[in-house]
């Protein structure tokens, strides 16, 4: 039987750790890592380096943030750990070149129902596979609202996948200064 983990909080809350633990947990060491970060500067590639050195040398790797549920179909791993939610959302965001000023509402209703076919697709393929899956997001509801428009489009559909992917997670997790607190 397929079990869907959404782990949630801040910035260096933990949360990764706490995944990577439930991930093992569920899989043991067939886990595959679906890993959403690009290299864009140096501080990204010393995170992505921490990340890389503490995973299980056994685990798989998955580099991407598109048709992840096509990539949980061929993959003989039982467990699929994503990590993270909210740079997926920013891959997606910035794929093409836009002003996020001039942006139409409709324009962000079709940037956000992208995303959240993604996160559903996902999800399906999980259920439909019966595999595993251990989800690391970014509470960013928690903060003020963003000034400038770019931060309130991107904060309104983080906290929308957030909101789906808790209502299609088994469990759910809180982290808060590394410690898993259990919401459902």
């Amino acid at each position: 039987m397929s079990r869907v983990t959404l782990v949630t909080g801040g910035s260096r809350s933990g949360k990764s750790v706490i995944a990577e633990e439930k991930a093992k947990e569920y899989g043991k060491r067939s886990v595959l890592y679906l890993a959403t970060a690009i290299p864009v500067d140096d501080d990204m590639k010393e995170r992505i380096r921490i990340h890389q050195e503490r995973r299980d040398s056994a685990w798989g790797t998955y580099e991407g943030y598109r048709e992840l549920g096509e990539v949980v179909k061929n993959t003989e791993k039982t467990t699929i750990l994503l990590d993270c939610v909210t740079v997926l959302i920013t891959n997606v965001l910035f794929e093409e070149e836009r002003n996020f000023d001039e942006l139409s509402a409709r324009e962000v209703e079709d940037l956000e129902h992208e995303i959240m076919m993604e996160l559903s697709d996902l999800v399906k393929a999980i259920r439909d596979t019966n595999k595993n899956l251990v989800i690391v997001t970014n509470e960013v509801g928690m903060s003020v609202v963003p000034s400038y428009r770019l931060g309130r489009i991107f904060s309104d559909i983080a906290g929308k996948a957030n909101q789906l992917l808790a209502k299609l997670a088994d469990e759910v997790y809180l982290s808060i200064s590394g410690i898993p607190m259990r919401l459902k």
